[in-house]
């Protein structure tokens, strides 16, 4: 169960944005308290990753205000909104492909502990680096693979060193953009297992959005549910399930990607 009286850790206020004459994001008001994981679900085209991009700054709303502990960072940019805790992952992987997979994550613990990414510097320097990057690495099922170029990976194993290098640069809010696309369905379950730790954890608020229902189900603590934009249900799984909005929506879904 959540905690309804908890000041919420990200909000949003009749967030909306245009494109043309198209309404991707309608009005969408939407509260996340802190340490829970909260899906955002809906049919293709309804707007799932266009709200992720207004909230963590890849796209200005038309109208509307995002707030971060009550903070208004609607004008904030992306780097900055990072800089305040908020880490973002893709749908495509987003790695150093040449590096070893420690690598990789030890590059990320230097920039948030301001080193920068200077390649030609002695990391050996900076003491405890690589068994920080090592413990990242066993969280998320990877420390057998320390020593291989990332390129070398599989596909789910990348996602889970993109989630690694997330975790390296320690957000307080995880925003995940459908962490098993791609994967065969026997990669799914070890991602699963991953966020289900991060979860368990207790010390990091999780956005996703994910197509995979059984997984969604699972995992959230709580759902909300977009339909051409608009957000048309928002509470528990048990709530979400029997929802006859949810249910209408995903039986008539559109054809386009959101």
């Amino acid at each position: 169960m959540t905690e309804k009286n908890k000041d919420p850790v990200i909000e949003t206020r009749d967030l909306t944005i245009r494109f043309g004459g198209h309404v991707a994001v309608d009005h969408v008001d939407l509260r996340i308290e802190p340490f829970v994981l909260k899906s955002i679900i809906g049919p293709n085209g309804a707007g799932k990753t266009t709200l992720f991009n207004l909230m963590t700054g890849q796209y200005r709303p038309s109208e509307g205000k995002v707030f971060l502990k009550g903070r208004d960072i609607t004008r904030l940019s992306a780097v900055e909104r990072t800089r305040l805790g908020m880490g973002r992952s893709f749908q495509l992987t987003n790695i150093f492909p040449v590096l070893t997979v420690l690598e990789n994550v030890r590059i990320a613990i230097q920039s948030r502990k301001g080193f920068g990414l200077n390649f030609w510097r002695n990391y050996l320097n900076f003491s405890g680096l690589e068994d920080e990057a090592y413990l990242i690495l066993k969280d998320v099922l990877l420390d057998e693979k320390w020593a291989v170029p990332a390129s070398s990976l599989t596909h789910g194993e990348q996602r889970k060193l993109e989630i690694a290098i997330l975790l390296a640069l320690d957000p307080e809010i995880l925003f995940l953009d459908e962490p098993t696309a791609g994967m065969s369905q026997e990669e799914v379950p070890a991602i699963l297992e991953i966020l289900q730790r991060i979860k368990e954890a207790k010390n990091r608020t999780m956005l996703l959005v994910e197509h995979k229902m059984d997984m969604i189900m699972t995992l959230s603590d709580t759902i909300a549910v977009l339909q051409e934009g608009k957000l048309i249900a928002d509470g528990e799984p048990d709530e979400i399930r029997k929802n006859r909005a949810v249910q209408e929506a995903y039986l008539g879904g559109g054809a386009r990607r959101g």
